[in-house]
């Protein structure tokens, strides 16, 4: 099917630039130019720095198309095909280095786009996604030629989604994510504010990003943009000053660190009461079970801990993406990843009993987990007990929600812990007798069997744990 031929979706979150949008003809990821923003694009690609950024792969991979070959209907001056992210994930997923790492890739970009002559537009965290551990900037459409005396439009945004996040973890240890995922435009200067007083003012990069900047916010707020450009022109406010800006945040990011704190979940594989020869059956399964499914595109490994089986499905499948609720285990998984220059591994963090919701406008500016999360392998190890026991989600909705993980003729690779198990006694010893009659090995294999194909089922040596592999009708 060519792409005129091929049905269009529109991408929900492409909607607040009028001057392009991104959208879809089957497998194609387009994004069509009215004629002024065709115009910046040409002389985008006619410099030196911009096609520099794409070889070295610091920008997502971008090449025009022939206009004619859009879906009928719509109509743009030029049209750009961008390379096909493996996943989308949100900076509410991320774990600290992760939004460190986009932020300082931004920062490299913007900082040799001045030098060029160009700026970007926007500053939002949303304009960066992942290839495994390497973060890649994605809005193409952002970038635009530089007019003196004009400051980087995207500052704010900038601050909001990517800086407050690690001043609040950096200096206060404050979990960034339930604020950028209650918030899509991230956090306001106001906010932060409240927070960094006494003391606290003084902290690096506090004083100028947070109360000059929400100081200059609120007397600007009667001024036009316009207005604004003007005094800084009369101000004498250059390129050269601009770069100086840019480099002096990107040295505050550099120096903002928090180290993973030690976490029970981060040697799980001592912990979790597996016995070697438990780890060695569960390995061989996992590793059948990824081979019986050919050569997967995408791997969900849910509960992922250390990565350990994340690695294994690494070794057979296109991309996996590694979803653990502890940020300090995804934080260690990341760093050493990023070490390893892994391209095929994204981590994430997330409670999967709270997973992340749609949200922006009407809910689906940004794609909630479960419609994003449609993977041909789904691996849920020593996840089911921690649901149904641990937040007391019934048995038959936690196989559901795993099962609406998987793609059509995908298949579910699934641990059920038994209740004398010593981790399932560990989390009833807090839970009134007798609340979960129905978690049973024998009840879960009802519902198994009652939703999909049971292919393969294995007792691990030690007696308490039962794997199966699963067949998903397509």
């Amino acid at each position: 099917m060519s792409i005129s031929e091929s049905p269009t979706r529109v991408e929900p979150a492409s909607f607040r630039d009028p001057g392009n949008q991104v959208f879809y003809a089957g497998s194609e990821v387009l994004r069509g130019l009215d004629p002024r923003a065709a115009e910046q694009w040409r002389a985008l690609a006619a410099t030196d720095f911009f096609p520099a950024l794409l070889a070295e792969g610091k920008v997502c991979g971008t090449e025009p198309v022939d206009p004619s070959r859009v879906p009928a209907g719509v109509t743009w001056a030029a049209v750009l095909r961008h390379e096909r992210i493996p996943f989308v994930s949100h900076p509410y997923e991320w774990s600290f280095s992760m939004v460190r790492d986009a932020a300082l890739l931004h920062l490299e970009i913007l900082r040799t786009a001045l030098a060029a002559g160009f700026t970007t537009k926007d500053g939002s965290a949303y304009n960066l996604q992942w290839r495994g551990a390497a973060p890649v900037f994605i809005d193409v459409g952002s970038f635009e030629p530089l007019r003196d005396g004009e400051p980087w439009a995207g500052y704010r945004q900038f601050c909001q989604t990517l800086l407050y996040p690690l001043l609040l973890t950096a200096h206060l240890g404050l979990d960034f994510r339930p604020w950028l995922r209650a918030q899509v435009d991230g956090i306001e200067p106001e906010q932060m504010r409240r927070l960094f007083t006494g003391p606290r003012r003084l902290h690096r990069g506090v004083p100028t990003h947070v109360h000059l900047h929400g100081a200059m916010q609120a007397r600007n707020a009667r001024s036009s943009t316009t207005d604004v450009r003007a005094q800084l022109r009369a101000a004498g406010y250059t390129r050269e000053l601009a770069l100086a800006t840019v480099r002096g945040v990107e040295r505050l990011v550099r120096r903002l660190d928090r180290p993973p704190a030690a976490s029970p979940w981060a040697d799980y594989q001592r912990n979790c009461g597996y016995s070697g020869a438990d780890r060695a059956a569960k390995e061989r399964f996992v590793e059948l079970a990824l081979t019986t499914a050919g050569s997967p595109r995408l791997v969900l490994d849910l509960g992922a801990n250390d990565g350990r089986y994340a690695r294994i499905a690494a070794c057979h499948a296109d991309y996996v993406v590694a979803v653990e609720q502890d940020p300090d285990v995804v934080d260690t998984l990341y760093r050493t990843l990023r070490t390893e220059h892994d391209r095929r591994i994204l981590p994430l963090v997330m409670d999967l009993a709270d997973p992340s919701p749609g949200g922006g406008w009407r809910g689906v500016e940004r794609a909630g987990f479960g419609a994003r999360a449609r993977a041909d392998v789904v691996l849920a190890l020593a996840v089911v007990h921690h649901l149904a026991l641990g937040r007391n989600v019934p048995l038959p909705a936690v196989l559901d929600w795993l099962l609406d993980a998987v793609a059509p003729g995908g298949r579910l690779v699934v641990e059920f812990v038994h209740p004398d198990d010593p981790m399932a006694r560990r989390l009833l010893d807090n839970k009134p007798d007798g609340l979960f009659p129905d978690y049973r090995r024998e009840a879960f294999e009802a519902l198994l069997t009652a939703r999909c194909r049971v292919e393969r089922r294995q007792d691990l040596p030690s007696g308490t744990r039962t794997l199966y592999q699963v067949a998903v009708g397509g």
